[in-house]
C-alpha cells in the first residue's frame, strides 16, 4: 500500500522517518546521502528537460515537414486508404 495513500505524512511521521534514517546509516553518512540524492535529482531535472526540448523539436520537425509536403502527394495518400 502506498504511504501517500492517506495524505500526506505529518510532522510525526517525518520525524519517524529521519530517525530510522539516522539509525541506518548513521550520523557521519547522512550528508553524503543527501548529496547523492541532491545530485540525483538534479540529473534526473536535466534529462526532463533535455527530453522535452526534443520532443518539441520534432514536433517543430513534423510541422516543417507536413507544410512542405507537396498537395499531390497528400491527395494520393487518401486515395490509398
Amino acid at each position: 500500500m502506498n504511504i501517500l495513500a492517506f495524505g500526506a505524512p505529518g510532522m510525526q511521521e517525518m520525524i519517524v522517518i529521519f530517525l530510522i534514517v539516522l539509525l541506518l546509516f548513521g550520523a557521519k553518512k547522512i550528508p553524503e546521502l543527501a548529496r547523492g540524492v541532491g545530485k540525483g535529482m538534479g540529473e534526473f531535472k536535466k534529462a526532463k528537460t533535455e527530453f522535452e526540448r526534443e520532443i518539441k523539436e520534432g514536433e517543430k520537425e513534423g510541422e516543417k515537414e507536413w507544410e512542405e509536403k507537396p498537395a499531390s502527394v497528400e491527395s494520393s495518400d487518401h486515395k490509398e486508404s
